[in-house]
Order: structure tokens, then sequence, then C-alpha cells
């Protein structure tokens, strides 16, 4: 471990990132937490930007035979021997996903009592099992996602839509499994880590109803496709309740969550002679909104002349205002900067453990006192930025970007404050 002193604030917070995202990569947690073989076949099926890697740690270490599919993000595959990989379109669905969708669902209805379905689920699985209800066309669920993106609605509305006008979501792939017995195996990237809640829940029951699913489309509805709120009124669109005696022998096992990251990084701030804070790891609200209420901590934090490490995580949501490119992470880092005005010794970090801030394979950003003076001379104000919604463009132009490439885990986001006296 490197002195204290040999890390630049910038380079410890690119440091706590890392440290966060290696907690959850898929080979270092999916061989623990595999359940016992079956009397009969394994399937193995599988959705979300983790779940080909998923799938190759998986391989690597079951004894027996085995076979499936999983569909992650275009530029997230990995090879696999006896799995199959499919790429498909996320955060908007495709035609890829729809028939992927299709060929799993079709691969669980052939399992019987004896047999075993293991499902990888990550983030980013709900866009990419993109199987719509009978009288739901693919166009349909791709105007509803670009509106539900751009709503600002908290995921767990986003998914309680989802699950209702999904053929496979909301325990539907559970049900097509019935017999056999099904583990999941989740990484979560939601507040609360609720099993359910993760690519809207494909093998779990799912408390919500086509009544709520009504409610939170009616705003949205004169925009949308009316073949939706159709749907949302069918009876046959209910989604199975967690009590459905037919999910009995379906589990869920996180094996990776946002909190274990945060205090991975956590350590690894204190190691280097900072005091951590874990704000919590389930922050939702406007990213503008949770950066003036940190830009508050970290301010209040600094007149104690202690170094400290204000570390959190969660999912916040940006209002669209201007056309520019961006995502939340970025946005709340502009916010921040705005809101911080300079002040001298706090530099942060803010991006998405998958590597996507957004829509673009940009994972965030850092700031640092400099940023707002190094923007005005660069001919790019840091209030415009902020206005258009383009985080990304900002800081392009001031080489501030974090990218990754896919990491193939996803945890959510990471946001760390670094206060140095």
């Amino acid at each position: 471990m490197p002195e204290p002193a040999l890390r630049t604030p910038r380079a410890l917070c690119r440091a706590l990132f890392e440290a966060a995202v290696k907690t959850a990569l898929p080979a270092r947690i999916v061989p623990g937490n595999l359940p016992s073989p079956p009397k009969g076949r394994t399937l193995v099926v599988g959705a979300g930007k983790a779940s080909a890697a998923m799938a190759r740690a998986l391989e690597a270490v079951w004894e027996g035979p085995l076979s499936g599919l999983v569909i992650t993000r275009y530029g997230h595959e990995v090879a696999c021997r006896k799995i199959r990989v499919l790429g498909a379109g996320h955060p908007v669905p495709d035609a890829a996903g729809q028939a992927g969708s299709a060929e799993i669902l079709a691969l669980a209805q052939g399992l019987g009592p004896d047999d075993l379905m293991i499902a990888l689920i990550s983030g980013g699985g709900s866009a990419l099992l993109s199987l719509p209800v009978s009288g739901v066309s693919l166009r349909d669920k791709q105007a509803l996602n670009t509106a539900l993106l751009r709503s600002g609605q908290p995921i767990g509305a986003m998914n309680t839509l989802r699950k209702h006008l999904s053929a496979i979501k909301g325990g539907r792939l559970a049900l097509a499994a019935y017999p056999a017995r099904c583990e999941t195996l989740a990484i979560s990237d939601v507040p609360g880590d609720d099993p359910a809640t993760i690519a809207s829940g494909p093998t779990l029951g799912d408390a919500s109803t086509l009544a709520q699913a009504r409610e939170i489309l009616r705003p949205l509805a004169t925009q949308l496709p009316q073949t939706l709120m159709a749907a949302l009124k069918n009876p046959a669109n209910e989604t199975p309740f967690p009590d459905d005696p037919r999910l009995a022998d379906s589990h869920a096992r996180i094996i990776a969550a946002p909190m274990m990251s945060l205090a991975a990084a956590a350590d690894l701030a204190r190691a280097n002679g900072y005091q951590a804070i874990i704000l919590g790891d389930a922050i939702e609200g406007d990213a503008e909104v949770v950066a003036r209420d940190m830009a508050k901590t970290a301010l209040a934090m600094q007149k104690r002349q202690r170094r400290v490490a204000l570390i959190s995580g969660g999912e916040t949501t940006v209002t669209p205002r201007g056309h520019g490119s961006g995502g939340r992470n970025v946005q709340f880092l502009m916010a921040l900067a705005k809101a911080l005005k300079g002040a001298p010794g706090i530099v942060a970090l803010a991006a998405d453990t998958d590597g996507v801030d957004g829509s673009a394979e940009i994972a965030g950003a850092l700031i640092d006192p400099d940023t707002p003076a190094r923007a005005e001379t660069l001919g790019y104000p840091l209030a415009a930025a902020l206005a258009a919604n383009d985080g990304h463009g900002f800081f392009a132009r001031l080489d501030d970007q974090v990218v990754t490439g896919p990491t193939l885990t996803n945890v959510n986001d990471f946001r760390v404050i670094l206060i140095t006296p």
C-alpha cells in the first residue's frame, strides 16, 4: 500500500473508484456463491451489463454439464465456452434483445422438476430483456423507455411499468421454468438491494399491480402509443405475486452490492490517512440538489481541518433542460463545482461503476478547485454547461473525464469528495 504522501488527491480519487469496481468483479464474487448441481440439467440464463462476465466466471468452476444464453449490452460481451453470449441494445431496447429474450423464455419452458435454472442478473437487464406482452410492439417499448429516461422517474416506478408490459420480467421467467428449481445470482445496482427490482426481477414475484402501473403511465400517456395503456388494462398482464406457489422454489442471492464497494473504498481512504465517512449507498433525488447538499457538508468538514473522504452511492436523476451530452454523475459534478465556488483543498470524483454515465461510454469525471476557472479560460463557463446538461462536453474540454471502458460489473454510482486541509 503506497504511503499517503505518494498519492495526490486526484490520484487517490481514481484509486478509490477502482477499488470499488474491483470488489464487485464477477471473477471474484461468482465462484463462492454457486448453488449445488441438480440431478438433471443445468440451464444458465441471464441479462445485464455483467451477465457475460458472470457466465464466464461460472463456467470456470462449474462441475458438470451446462448450457444457456445470456444477454449483455453491446461491447460488454466476453467469450464463453458453453454459454452463448448475445449483445443487445441498452438503454433503449432493440430487436436483438427481443429475440434473445424469446429464446431464453423458450429454453426455460423446456425444463423439468429435476433441472436447475441459474439466472445471472445485473443492472441493465431490464432494457436487455425486451420481450413485450401481446399487443405491444418493440417500437412501443422503445418509445416508453425513451420517455421514462427523460421523465426523471425513480427506478422503482420505471420497473413497475416495465414488469407489467413484459412477457419475461416481474417473475414470468421463473414461471416459465416451473417446476425446475431456480437460483438467481444478482449484482445489485438499485437502492435497497431488492432482488425483485434488479433488471425488473425476471425470476421473483412482484408486489406491484397493474393499477399502480397505470397511475405511473398516466402523466406520460398522451405522448405514448395507446397500446401501452391498453395493455395495462388487460388483467392477463398482472404479474405473479411473491406468494405465488409456482415461485416457491425460486430463490435469489445478492452477491455484490453498492455498500460492499463503498466499504472497500473507505478502507483504502483510511489506509491513505483520511477519515472515511460513508454518506449512504442508496442516495436518490435530483443530481443538482444532491450536489448542493453535499457541497454544504464538504464545506462544513473543511472547517475542521482534517483529511476527510465523503463516500456515497445510489442513483440520482437529471432534469433535462438542454441538449448536451451527459449523465447523472457529470451533472452532479458540475453542480458540486458550482456550489463549492473553487473552495481550496476539495477534489471530487463521480462515476458509474459500469463505465457508462448516461448513454456514453464515459464513466464520469473529476473536479478540483480550479475547475470553474479553467472552464472560463477555455471559453465554456460552468453555468452554461450545467444549463445545457452537457457534462461530457464540459469535462472533455477540461481533460477531466474518467473513461474505463466496460468494467463488466455494475453496482451503481460511486462518488467521493476528498477534503484536504
